[in-house]
């Protein structure tokens, strides 16, 4: 079988770094100082062959569940794939939206799953069509992988969106994966996990996205407690349990989540509001404003905004990622999770080296 890649992450690993960095997607990172006694957490004695018990609750208590509906993981990446080997078998059709992001199709090829995907329009602001995901619905559809907040474009599927397709989901008789790993970066309207709405979704997060704690590769899924015991079965061929130091440290960081909260709040209003009135004065680019951490413009007229990335980070040392990683090549994603001032910098960068019109 040949090994399926993502071709975004081996570009995003491998990319030369720019002096203004807006191709990654991670909130600023937290300091030590940001968690008051970590250095304390650690032990590296212990285990956790279920997920360990303090930060399975603490989890749980987040998402609004009980700890019987809670999986852990290595991040949401590996949230995901867990997910995807606890519901797909050799064969099995996967369903996943586009623009994408290229790590979610790849787990699914890479467990044997055949990759079909469904539009969401920059017309409509990438809202979901439910009509749109019944026509691509098979008789061997056994799964189908959303993003909420959407990755690339930062935008959100209303909860009545989400019921709407579930229904389509039991009545076809599938299920839906919603990585919701921005979820927490969004302010006012910010919605439930996917799987407190509907008995047919999975829901998967992490610390990462929204609180700056992406070295602690602390990620999870919930799910019906059946589904929940089955990713816990998957993660027994692939690492058993978290690091022990990575898992007390994120105990930590729940117990102050609220002051994490407020500290992403800060950083997220500060660079929402500078990429709107930057949309709004930048005229050669059309873009459905954000609602999260990501923003997904395209430049008026240009079918590959490849070349533009490639020349704004060569010429003005300022990293976007291009959009053909998304299946959208008109298009580039710009992270909007940095420090304010590097983000002002860099969005007016871009505009300062767009074409002519």
């Amino acid at each position: 079988m040949t090994l399926s890649r993502s071709a975004y992450m081996e570009w995003a690993k491998g990319r030369p770094r720019a002096a203004v960095d807006l191709a990654g997607s991670n909130l600023l990172a937290c300091e030590m100082d940001d968690l008051p006694g970590a250095r304390q957490a650690v032990d590296i004695a212990g285990e956790s062959p279920e997920g360990y018990p303090p930060l399975v609750e603490r989890i749980a208590a987040h998402s609004g569940v009980t700890a019987d509906r809670v999986a852990t993981a290595g991040g949401c990446a590996g949230a995901n794939f867990l997910a995807c080997a606890a519901l797909l078998q050799e064969g099995d059709e996967v369903l996943v939206e586009s623009p994408f992001y290229d790590p979610l199709p790849a787990a699914a090829r890479m467990l044997g799953g055949r990759v079909a995907h469904f539009e969401r329009r920059f017309s409509d602001g990438y809202d979901l069509d439910p009509e749109a995901i019944e026509a691509a619905v098979t008789p061997g559809t056994r799964l189908l992988i959303l993003s909420n907040p959407h990755n690339p474009s930062g935008a959100l599927f209303s909860e009545d969106r989400l019921l709407e397709v579930a229904g389509i989901a039991q009545r076809r008789g599938f299920r839906i994966l919603v990585d919701e790993v921005y979820r927490d970066t969004v302010g006012e309207g910010r919605p439930r996990p996917a799987a407190t709405i509907s008995p047919a979704c999975v829901s998967t997060s992490s610390l990462t996205k929204a609180y700056g704690l992406a070295s602690l590769r602390c990620g999870w899924a919930i799910a019906s407690p059946e589904i929940a015991r089955r990713i816990r079965r998957a993660r027994d061929v692939v690492d058993g349990w978290s690091p022990m130091p990575a898992d007390r440290v994120a105990v930590l960081a729940f117990d102050r989540l609220e002051a994490l909260a407020d500290r992403a709040r800060r950083i997220v209003a500060a660079n929402l509001e500078t990429a709107r009135t930057w949309l709004s004065a930048t005229p050669e680019l059309e873009c459905v404003p954000p609602r999260s951490t990501l923003a997904f413009p395209r430049v008026r007229g240009v079918e590959d905004a490849g070349p533009f990335a490639l020349r704004l980070q060569r010429e003005a040392g300022i990293a976007v990622a291009p959009g053909h990683f998304f299946g959208a090549p008109a298009h580039f994603r710009v992270a909007l999770g940095g420090a304010p001032a590097l983000v002002a910098a860099g969005l007016e960068g871009i505009r300062s080296a767009l074409p002519e019109r």
